[in-house]
């Protein structure tokens, strides 16, 4: 088979005509993944005030990874949204040549495949190819994504996978532009990546893979001992985080209780001179003979306190024993392949279910970057930077989108996000958190790079992630108790059928685009549950309530059960 080079992309003209016989893959292959129930809403305001002091204290960081920070209570700012200068990846004429060569069989389909599909005139017969070359191009990432783990993969195959930029020749010369400015490494701290960053973090052994129904690959030897001991960090960390999110909290209260109590005893040893009767001084006054009994019940609260700090110190040290001697056990973090072969593999396999899941099943699901289907403009692209800029957006109304509640104190963990290269317009949650940890895990969220409105796109990720929290805590009762209860109950009395989350994601959107503006879109009932269970911040509430008599209301009922026993 033979193409003229008039008829071909100059790319793939210029690969074509040298291909050389590609390698079959070998060694290099094997050597190369809440609800505030709320019952306190100034609680939760107290306590993120209490602990922005240490805002500024940037996690460590395993790869490009983060660890779980729960000191850390909002994004870190975003300096720069794109480099100033441009890379030179895009330019490489022999860009396309380099992707494909050394990943077998696949490659070849693939090249055949986008040739005809690129000089193709008849519809349908561009259809066919088009969904063969789908197919295709995900069985490319599955061998690209067993070199992801090595420190020599080439630019061009890491933007093939992270972009699906397969033929620069493809782009506008802005959208080039563009790409070539976006910011390359993870210098953000918080856990959004790229798909190459996920995948090589999955092979590194920095992140699990993503849990599915299917029955696990059982690993053998040292795999086998490194996965059990990757459990129990798992395990072992939710008890380290919380206990010391705990310590520190009491810690707090402890504090802020002996200031009080200096106050009052600096306040009590305060007498003024008796007129006319120098040098004496005057007896305790009322309010002083009142401190007597304050700073002995203060004394009480802090012999109650100081008992729950031992206990949680004492959690927090057995937690930092365990902890070092997994890490004993486990000898340190090395470079390599630390998973199984079938674990990266499925990992892709995983990933290709949420590309799909992104679109629909009506979208359009092809892999490949190219400017007939890439509409957007660089800040509704869906880069890191730009993601951030909306999930802090988000949560600047909904303060509690990424809180699970401990022992009455919210712990904020952001879930892993992981960026996928598709023309889809819907984000959703995987995982709501890991279930061998629950209490300081990580979930798991994915997010369209090119949507149509990538606000919208977050949104509905954070919605999800939103309904899954809640239904896991509430478990079995999730019917009947807090958030996805009430809103099941509401559907029910309207008699509304169809997908319960579908409708509560498209509600949460109304909520926070038009409600948190004053703009009444929502149905009396699912306002009501959304103010209490999803609450806007306080100074908005305020806000609000001065603009219609719909929010004074709901207003007037935080104060209502703010007086009453069980808020």
């Amino acid at each position: 088979m033979s193409f003229s080079s008039d008829d071909v992309d100059p790319s793939i003209a210029s690969f074509f005509d040298e291909t050389e016989s590609v390698p079959s893959m070998g060694s290099e292959t094997s050597s190369a993944f809440s609800m505030m129930s709320g019952s306190n809403q100034k609680d939760f305001s107290e306590f993120v005030a209490e602990k922005t002091s240490g805002k500024n204290q940037y996690p460590k960081m395993l790869g490009c990874v983060p660890e779980v920070d729960l000191s850390i209570k909002e994004f870190f700012p975003i300096d720069k949204y794109f480099e100033d200068t441009p890379r030179d990846t895009f330019d490489d004429k022999d860009y396309y040549k380099k992707c494909l060569t050394g990943e077998g069989q696949v490659s070849q389909r693939l090249h055949s495949l986008l040739v005809k599909y690129l000089n193709c005139q008849d519809k349908k017969d561009k259809t066919v190819y088009r969904q063969q070359i789908i197919t295709a191009y995900w069985e490319y990432l599955k061998s690209l994504s067993l070199k992801m783990a090595g420190s020599s993969v080439p630019d061009c195959k890491r933007m093939a996978m992270r972009y699906g930029v397969l033929l620069p020749s493809l782009f506008t010369p802005e959208q080039k532009d563009m790409f070539a400015r976006a910011i390359d490494k993870n210098n953000t701290y918080e856990p959004i990546l790229y798909m190459d960053e996920w995948i090589r973090s999955v092979a590194l052994g920095h992140m699990k893979p993503s849990t599915t129904d299917e029955t696990p690959v059982k690993a053998k030897g040292p795999q086998a001992e490194q996965q059990r001991i990757m459990q129990l960090q798992s395990k072992n960390n939710g008890k380290l985080q919380t206990s010391e999110s705990l310590l520190n909290a009491k810690e707090s209260e402890r504090s802020n209780i002996e200031s009080s109590v200096q106050r009052k005893i600096e306040d009590l040893f305060n007498h003024e001179t008796v007129m006319g009767l120098e040098p004496h001084k005057m007896p305790y006054t009322d309010i002083q003979r009142k401190m007597f009994s304050d700073i002995i019940n203060d004394f009480r609260t802090l012999q109650k306190v100081d008992k729950e700090i031992s206990n949680h110190l004492q959690d927090f040290r057995e937690a930092k024993e365990i902890e070092q001697s997994l890490v004993d056990k486990a000898g340190g973090v090395v470079e390599e392949v630390n998973v199984a072969k079938e674990e990266i593999i499925g990992e892709m396999g995983t990933i290709r279910q949420m590309a799909k899941m992104t679109c629909g099943r009506q979208g359009n699901q092809y892999p490949i970057f190219t400017r007939e289907f890439f509409h957007c403009i660089d800040k509704g692209t869906g880069f890191r930077e730009n993601v951030i800029r909306e999930l802090k957006w988000i949560e600047s109304i909904d303060p509690q989108c990424f809180c699970r509640i401990h022992k009455n104190i919210p712990h904020r963990i952001v879930p892993y996000t992981l960026l996928v290269p598709t023309y889809g317009d819907s984000g959703f949650c995987w995982e709501p958190f890991d279930r061998y940890n629950r209490l300081s895990s990580r979930g798991r969220i994915c997010i369209p790079m090119y949507p149509r409105d990538l606000r919208t796109a977050c949104l509905t990720a954070v919605g999800d992630l939103r309904w899954q929290v809640a239904k896991e805590k509430a478990s079995f009762d999730w019917m009947t108790d807090g958030l996805t209860g009430y809103y099941y109950q509401y559907l029910e009395e309207h008699k509304m059928r169809g997908d319960i989350k579908q409708f509560f994601i498209q509600d949460y959107i109304l909520w926070m685009t038009k409600e948190s503006m004053g703009t009444q879109k929502l149905e009396k009932e699912v306002r009501a549950i959304f103010w209490r269970y999803l609450p806007f911040p306080q100074e908005l509430k305020e806000e609000l309530k001065k603009r219609s008599p719909v929010y004074s209301e709901l207003y007037q009922r935080d104060v209502n059960r703010s007086m009453s026993d069980g808020y």
